[in-house]
């Protein structure tokens, strides 16, 4: 079993590699920030890069996934959450689903959507606030099924409401739930039945992400309490370590990030951050600490050896750095930069701040040094991007934006 598990990973990552133009879910196609796609044009003059589209969205903090010309966007229009499908190109709308949520933020913040949407084999998979796991038709956007998660497990609110984007691995839709002993839930990919339930622990705003050690397929998960690896098609739990702040008013909110057979794990709130290697069903320490990366939303991008991304809470300005993977030596630091998403694409940083700025930089651990910058959207931006075929997609708290960063004028196609 674990070679067929071994040879099933080397045919997906085979899949995905002939869909590099895709961004098909929450990080892109391997859920680790990475765009495999050709190098980026960046001279973009004084003007910035050109803008094929811009239209008004609802609110959310779901970002915008893109499969075979389709862009997929989750959002809130009044009381309904809104799943839709754009043309790519044009922006336009192709087709329409939605429901009624009565999602309430009990901070005051966005009530929409968080978790980005899924698409896996012709299916958009989505997780809304309240919990609501749909699988609808990529090309119609008809309901296959749909499961009330939040009614099924009981699970309690939380600060936010439900944010991980699930995870699809082996036929199965993944989702850290947060239910008594149900703490994350395996769902059949083409029928919503019920798989297998593991954990006994609340959900986090962290989504999973797949993994092979030592020739084995994993489901790693950062939820409320623990970082764990489980087995995606059992459930079986084969690590697991505590991982959290001792405050109550804390969130776990990065996804883990997988380099080989080391996880690096990180949050704020006095939590910090941790290499480990999976030796077995044993996590191995390499470095922890609260000094070196505490990711508050956003997740750190890895290339040739080091690290690159937000050092502290989104309240308080946090510093964007360069750390040293292996050893937690800190190579640069740029002090209040303020918050945002880094994405990395041909051994660059794509950043964009909650201010709306777009940052390209060198992913170089010698200095941080900006090549290209432009004001792109007012703030705040919070919702990761999507990059695919050379385009970004960027949205803010009602706005989403096509920019093309082939150097190809629109009608150009």
């Amino acid at each position: 079993m674990s070679r067929f598990w071994a040879t099933l990973s080397l045919l997906l990552l085979a899949t995905w590699s002939t869909l590099a133009q895709d961004w098909p879910q929450f990080l892109g196609p391997d859920r680790d920030g990475r765009y495999p796609g050709p190098a980026l044009d960046i001279d973009w003059g004084a003007g910035g890069p050109p803008e094929l589209w811009r239209r008004p969205v609802g609110s959310g903090f779901a970002g915008p996934v893109v499969v075979d010309g389709r862009l997929i966007l989750f959002h809130r229009l009044e009381d309904r959450e809104v799943v839709e499908s754009l043309d790519a190109s044009t922006g336009e709308t192709v087709w329409r689903y939605d429901y009624v949520t009565t999602y309430r933020d009990d901070f005051g913040f966005d009530e929409g959507p968080r978790s980005a949407p899924v698409v896996v084999d012709g299916r958009v998979f989505t997780f809304g606030a309240q919990g609501q796991l749909h699988a609808l038709r990529l090309e119609t956007g008809v309901v296959e099924w749909h499961v009330d998660t939040k009614t099924e497990f009981n699970f309690r609110k939380g600060f936010f409401g439900a944010a991980g984007s699930p995870l699809v691995e082996g036929g199965h839709v993944i989702v850290n739930v947060g239910g008594a002993d149900a703490g994350v839930v395996a769902f059949d990919a083409e029928t919503g039945a019920v798989v297998w339930t593991a954990l006994d622990d609340e959900a986090s705003y962290s989504s999973g992400v797949s993994a092979v050690f030592g020739g084995v397929r994993h489901a790693v998960f950062f939820t409320r309490n623990y970082l764990a690896g489980l087995d995606p098609v059992s459930g079986t739990v084969r690590f697991s370590r505590p991982w959290r702040s001792r405050l109550r008013a804390s969130v776990n909110a990065a996804t883990p990030l997988v380099i080989d057979d080391v996880i690096f794990v990180s949050a704020t709130y006095g939590t910090g951050a941790g290499l480990f290697r999976v030796n077995g069903d044993q996590l191995d320490e390499i470095w922890v600490s609260n000094e070196v990366m505490s990711n508050h939303y956003s997740t750190s991008v890895y290339n040739d050896g080091h690290l690159y991304g937000f050092h502290g809470r989104q309240e308080y300005s946090p510093s964007f750095r360069a750390v040293e993977l292996l050893t937690g030596e800190v190579k640069w630091d740029i002090l209040s930069y303020g918050a945002g998403t880094v994405t990395l694409a041909d051994d660059r940083l794509l950043i964009v701040r909650e201010s709306g700025e777009l940052v390209v930089a060198p992913a170089s651990p010698a200095a941080f040094t900006v090549i290209a910058t432009t004001q792109v959207l007012p703030p705040v931006v919070r919702a990761y991007p999507a990059l695919a075929d050379g385009r970004v997609y960027i949205r803010n708290e009602n706005t989403l934006i096509c920019l093309d960063l082939n150097g190809r004028r629109s009608g150009d196609d």
